[in-house]
């Protein structure tokens, strides 16, 4: 990314907040913008088709945090997780860098506020699991708080494929061990 040198206060504390937050598009709070930078606002910036540019070098781009949700919604309807860092403190009232700490992650299958623009319907997160001959399948609507858990013990996986697929889940999460099997069913299932 940059060298330690080079980077300003803010540009460490955002690198720092981001190191722990890899998997996900991270919103950084500055003012009235949410800034993207590096490889995330290369990818926004082509998504949402908003102005890249860039500052020292360094990618960015930003979009006004009181039209936020729309873009986060494009974001997530295309797979994303996203990460929401918000400034903690008062820049009034602080000397030095604002502190800043990501509030909240949002993810296809969790966001509950965003506005899908889609007719309401269920939005499930669904996760699967197969183990010796047998699979497991739990999937929850978290707008309707609608939980369901099947349990197969036979070893062929097309009634798994076609409850996936029944589904179609927002959001599909798995335990690594299983992730072989997992993104094989995925895939035909999108195929």
């Amino acid at each position: 990314m940059a060298e330690k040198k080079l980077l300003t206060p803010m540009m460490e504390q955002y690198l720092n907040i981001k190191r722990e937050h890899k998997d996900c598009l991270l919103f950084f709070r500055l003012g009235d913008f949410y800034e993207l930078f590096y490889d995330d606002a290369k990818v926004a910036s082509s998504l949402l088709e908003i102005a890249l540019t860039s500052r020292q070098k360094v990618p960015m781009c930003g979009v006004p945090y009181h039209a936020a949700d729309a873009y986060i919604a494009k974001l997530l309807k295309n797979g994303f997780k996203v990460a929401i860092c918000e400034q903690v403190e008062d820049p009034k009232k602080t000397k030095g860098i604002v502190r800043r700490e990501v509030v909240k992650i949002l993810t296809p299958g969790t966001a509950l506020e965003i506005d899908w623009e889609e007719k309401k319907e269920n939005a499930y997160l669904v996760s699967f699991i197969i183990s010796d001959g047998k699979w497991g399948l739990a999937y929850l609507d978290l707008a309707s708080g609608r939980l369901k858990v099947i349990e197969e013990t036979n070893s062929d996986l097309k009634s798994l494929k076609d409850e996936f697929f029944k589904l179609s889940p927002r959001e599909a999460v798995f335990p690594q061990s299983n992730q072989t099997d997992a993104e094989g069913i995925i895939n035909e299932i999108e195929g």
